[in-house]
């Protein structure tokens, strides 16, 4: 059995990936580097960005570098694998070929948690900023059909202050004994974009470069404008010691900003499913992927700046719309308006790639074996995986009516996180290949000083400017003890991997690849792990009752 659960798929050829290809081939780089600015600038920078801004101060700015490096080095590795597999997929395709089948079940499920339940929580966002839109043009949606069941009961039960929410309990109409709330404009956004999605990639790559033009628009207007309320003395705020500081919640609190800054990156990946729609995806999908990060990471460095140099950090506590929030204190009400519309476009474009990228997913493991086949049904006029594409909408759209925001966004940052830990860590397990000419090829750099040096650095580093951050980890109280743990199983992750890189001359990339996106799961709290953990466990139960006993690799093997 344990034979047939780690057994690899072989590294395609490119007669393989021609035979496999029935989508619709349109994208060349540019539409893929619009699509990947349009999944990445979303619910993130427009929504999440402000939690961030409150937990970490101005020195999320250094958080957002260490991100924007950790998925710098992640997409070089994905560039490597779209360019030798040039199949849809994603991360589990990935996994096939380096780690196995049971690591590709599993990064497909923990994807399942990126696109699907983490486009829950981008419809949500997209209908609080919607709602408000509507309010500022005197249209108003009865508070019951504007938010979820679970945070209407939540408020009433924690005693909120939140008025809209206390409304919406006491004013719903009672069918049967239950209250009716779910949050109308998000499940029918959600139909839209499904519809969308399901007629086309052509349709929907166009409208997405345009959303795509008008919010890269308008982020630089907010930071253009957000200039002129600049007040460099909000950068170094007063922290509860009384002390100026940069991060006046310590590196602590800038580390516990992870899920809200990390979900401002995720979607540079989604741009690897469109691999068999690419005009040329052996050149075209990394430098789709690597030009949206670049992109994105300097627009988040600098909106950052400007919401922390415009405003006191603190001011971002609960603040869900950060960018339009600072117009609305400076009683700026075109740029707020400006700033609201744009954000539904924004939004609405990450609705769409999510949505597209889970079909495509599916279709693979679908081809697989691992299940079922009415997963790689392709749609005779569009072009589309189309029964994969409906089955995604209701996974998005159902859970609408009983979840909320909280809820999902724990699932989303630390699955996808997991995911990169693993592309970056397969570059490691599969043979490196001779450069063709016209493709993608990462770099190879010999690890075998140079990674067991840096960790040495690293370690003295530490100890120096920081002599009890060790002596620290030893001591289990007063701190959450999954942090203490997780940090702990870091270093000793950092040592296996620098034996392995002296021994085995390791490329230095992908080495800090993983390095770099496990030190981001340090930063999850026990209730994140508790929820990936329970999601795995589900995951596993599904892949041994289907699709251990129906993969094509083991029906290979069995012949």
């Amino acid at each position: 059995m344990s034979g047939s659960l780690f057994r690899k798929k072989p590294l395609p050829s490119q007669s393989d990936a021609i035979h496999h290809t029935k989508l619709h081939k349109v994208l060349n780089v540019r539409d893929l580097t619009a699509l990947g600015i349009a999944a990445i600038i979303g619910a993130g920078s427009f929504s999440s960005l402000g939690e961030a801004c409150f937990k970490g101060g101005p020195g999320v700015v250094i958080l957002f570098v260490i991100t924007g490096i950790a998925c710098g080095f992640t997409a070089l590795c994905y560039a490597e694998f779209a360019s030798r597999i040039p199949l849809s997929g994603s991360a589990y395709t990935y996994a096939y070929v380096s780690f196995g089948e049971l690591a590709a079940w599993i990064i497909g499920w923990a994807l399942l948690m990126e696109y699907s339940i983490g486009n829950i929580y981008v419809a949500f966002s997209w209908s609080d900023y919607f709602t408000s839109l509507l309010e500022r043009v005197h249209i108003h949606i009865p508070d019951y059909l504007s938010c979820s069941y679970m945070e209407a009961q939540k408020a009433i039960l924690n005693h909120s202050n939140n008025q809209e929410l206390i409304n919406a309990w006491n004013g719903a109409p009672v069918i049967g004994g239950l209250k009716i709330i779910f949050d109308l404009p998000a499940i029918i956004i959600n139909i839209l974009i499904t519809l969308l999605v399901y007629i086309g990639v052509k349709e929907s790559k166009n409208f997405s470069n345009i959303m795509v033009a008008l919010k890269l628009f308008v982020v630089l207007l907010v930071i253009i404008v957000g200039a002129m309320y600049l007040n460099t003395a909000n950068w170094f705020p007063i922290n509860e010691s009384g002390v100026s500081a940069f991060m006046p919640n310590g590196f602590t609190g800038v580390m516990s900003a992870v899920s809200g800054v990390f979900f401002a990156y995720i979607g540079f990946d989604a741009i690897s499913v469109f691999a068999e729609e690419s005009k040329d995806p052996q050149k075209d999908l990394p430098r789709g992927m690597i030009y949206s990060l670049v992109i994105c990471t300097v627009i988040y460095i600098l909106l950052a700046l400007v919401l922390t140099g415009a405003l006191n950090y603190k001011q971002f506590d609960g603040i869900g719309d950060p960018l339009a929030y600072i117009f609305e204190v400076k009683n700026n009400a075109w740029m707020q308006l400006i700033v609201s519309f744009i954000a539904v476009v924004a939004m609405t474009s990450v609705l769409l790639v999510f949505q597209m990228g889970q079909p495509r997913i599916w279709l693979s493991m679908s081809r697989d074996g691992l299940l079922p086949e009415a997963f790689q049904r392709i749609h005779p006029k569009f072009l589309t995986p189309s029964f994969a594409t409906i089955v995604t909408g209701l996974v998005v759209g159902v859970p609408i009516l009983f979840t909320d925001k909280t809820f999902v966004l724990d699932f989303t940052s630390i699955a996808t996180i997991f995911a990169f830990v693993l592309v970056c860590g397969g570059i490691l397990l599969i043979p490196r290949k001779e450069k063709i000419s016209g493709r993608f090829q990462l770099t190879y750099i010999n690890g075998k000083y140079l990674f067991p040096l840096l960790v040495m650095v690293t370690f003295f580093l530490i100890s120096f400017l920081f002599p009890d951050y060790f002596k620290n980890l030893m001591v289990f109280n007063g701190v959450d003890q999954t942090i203490k743990i997780s940090s702990l199983i870091y270093w000793i992750l950092l040592i296996v991997m620098a034996f392995f890189a002296f021994m085995r001359d390791l490329s230095l990339i992908p080495l800090l690849g993983v390095s770099s996106c496990a030190y981001l799961l340090t930063g999850m709290t026990a209730s994140n792990w508790a929820w990936f953990s329970s999601w795995l466990l589900v995951g596993l139960m599904v892949y041994f009752l289907y699709g251990y006993k129906r993969s094509k690799l083991r029906e290979m093997d069995n012949d």
